[in-house]
């Protein structure tokens, strides 16, 4: 039962990593009904941004929040320029292949600038490891957890309480009746993607003193934040989170329990949770279900 509480504490921690990569996914695929195969590459590239001003000697809480804004103007430039050019086309192949194009560029921009070894990201809370009966639980990770709940609340309000969220969600549903009463559809789907950048420049900083920062360090999280949001449902920001903190969980208990599985295999789960959803309920858990006239 110690171990099963261990695994199930470590689970929740990353799963609030993938919940918070995720929730960028989400944001974009809301915005332009793709999904951004660069998500975790433009996280990456932010982190690197964060290690570089804490190197230039900022304090690192102020690094990071210079990362997301660097992450924030990114992501709308993105939208602006690689995105929109192509929004109106019916086929969303070529901006999937413009996200796995902008993927490749940044890693590769990584290695070229900061180059490929690993770097050592400091932690934004340093201490002793907290002991809750059998369970131990480092200082870091309550603040992952801290973080990505703040980010839910902030998202909440957002969405529900001001003019500009629920403008972005306006445009993201129906663009063409928002744009009839007024609304920027264009700057409102913008503002979408560079949130998403933010919130995953935020995440890469936090997973930074785990993974050791370089430029593949978030390959098999993207895999792992893919799983949650497929699980909790592509346009469901609360299914994000959910998905997020049970793919989590079940790789955690799935390399400890399953021998075969173990630490080197656990990207298995992700898949097998991937398949698992599109075969029985392809909207996931929190998606709404599309109705279509024929």
């Amino acid at each position: 039962m110690d171990v099963f509480l261990q695994q199930l504490v470590d689970g929740l921690m990353w799963g609030a990593l993938y919940g918070a990569f995720a929730l960028s996914i989400v944001l974009v695929y809301r915005a332009s009904g793709i999904v951004n195969f660069a998500q975790g590459e433009m996280a990456m590239f932010s982190a690197f941004f964060a290690w570089q001003f804490h190197a230039w000697g900022a304090p690192l809480y102020l690094a990071v929040l210079g990362a997301m804004a660097v992450a924030f103007v990114g992501g709308a430039a993105t939208e602006r320029v690689l995105i929109r050019p192509l929004a109106s086309s019916p086929n969303h192949m070529p901006l999937v292949i413009i996200t796995l194009g902008l993927m490749l560029v940044l890693n590769s921009a990584a290695g070229w600038i900061w180059g490929v070894q690993s770097k050592e990201f400091p932690a934004i809370v340093s201490g002793p490891v907290l002991t809750l009966g059998p369970v131990a639980v480092s200082q870091q990770s309550l603040v992952i957890v801290a973080a990505v709940v703040v980010v839910a609340a902030l998202l909440f309000v957002l969405f529900q309480r001001t003019k500009v969220g629920l403008a972005m969600r306006a445009a993201a549903d129906n663009p063409d009746s928002a744009q009839l009463i007024g609304v920027p559809v264009g700057r409102m789907l913008m503002i979408g993607w560079g949130l998403a950048a933010t919130i995953g420049a935020l995440a890469a900083s936090l997973a930074a003193p785990q993974l050791f920062l370089q430029p593949n360090m978030l390959v098999a999280s993207l895999i792992y934040s893919f799983a949650a949001a497929v699980l909790g449902g592509l346009d469901s920001p609360v299914g994000a989170l959910v998905g997020g903190l049970c793919v989590g969980v079940a790789e955690n208990l799935a390399g400890t329990y399953i021998s075969w599985i173990g630490h080197d295999f656990k990207q298995a789960v992700a898949l097998a949770l991937i398949l698992g959803v599109l075969l029985l309920k392809p909207e996931g858990l929190f998606g709404a279900r599309k109705v279509a006239r024929v």
